[in-house]
């Protein structure tokens, strides 16, 4: 198996010739923590908090680093925020979800990654919301129950819902799907950063989200504010669904992403006055 197989699917390489990501931009990782000493990731971490249960913001689960590690895969020269809403052994509720998210957004964060799910609670949505007024755009995995019922935070409508590809673009057979779902990204045998400064191959709509986040840093990078009717986030994220490449499945919204082609479209846009 090709380890950066889910690189070249969407076209990653080639959008760095454009950019690899501005330092300036923020991409907060709510999960199980980073690992503080992981030789790839700990000079790109610009914060931390610990929200959870756990004793440290340090990750001790693999999760959050395995995302992380996605994350800067796709969008290197940006930033990470370490925002632990997760347990030590990967367990979440939405109280704790909603407070990561406004303090990732209060402290700078201009892509929220939640590659999570949890109930749906009026908290967490008003959080989603208020992200999403603050110009943030958030991520959330669809989830891995291999049905149509829909998940929280990825269903909000100021979320950007992520199913699961595979190798073979099609949708991969735990992901969930809808009409609820935004976009899809690979997320089957996804090589990423774990502990130890070790890697691990692993699989599910956490990956794909990573990836779109990544993506979403990318196309942060790029992107002007040149246009009074739109603010930024709802530009960068009309380029990533509206660039993606169809594939042969239902439920997976505008299709696969394709970083090339979103990076190509929110420059293009942006740079033209109006």
């Amino acid at each position: 198996m090709d380890e950066q197989w889910h690189l070249n699917s969407i076209g990653a390489a080639e959008a760095w010739e454009t950019t690899t990501g501005d330092p300036g931009i923020i991409v907060a990782v709510l999960d199980t923590g980073i690992d503080q000493n992981n030789q790839d990731l700990s000079s790109k971490v610009v914060g931390e908090v610990n929200f959870s249960d756990s004793t440290t913001s340090d990750d001790l689960n693999g999760h959050g680093t395995h995302m992380a590690g996605t994350i800067a895969a796709i969008a290197p020269e940006c930033r990470l925020m370490n925002v632990k809403v997760a347990d030590d052994a990967g367990k979440c509720q939405a109280s704790v979800v909603a407070r990561g998210i406004r303090l990732a957004v209060d402290n700078g964060a201009k892509v929220i990654n939640m590659s999570l799910d949890v109930a749906s609670s009026s908290d967490l949505e008003e959080a989603v919301n208020y992200a999403w007024s603050k110009g943030a755009l958030v991520v959330a995995a669809a989830g891995n129950d291999g049905n149509s019922a829909p998940t929280y935070p990825a269903s909000y409508a100021n979320c950007v819902a992520v199913a699961a590809t595979d190798e073979s673009d099609s949708l991969a057979s735990f992901s969930n799907h809808g009409d609820w779902v935004d976009v899809a990204a690979p997320g089957d045998c996804i090589y990423s950063t774990w502990l130890d400064n070790q890697c691990e191959v692993k699989s599910g709509t956490s990956s794909a989200a990573a990836l779109v986040s990544g993506v979403a840093a990318l196309v942060f990078s790029v992107v002007t504010d040149n246009n009074l009717d739109r603010s930024v986030n709802d530009k960068v994220r009309q380029a990533i669904e509206n660039s993606c490449s169809p594939i042969n499945a239902d439920g997976v919204g505008k299709g696969r992403v394709n970083a090339l082609e979103a990076v190509k479209q929110a420059a293009s846009s942006s740079s033209v006055s109006s």
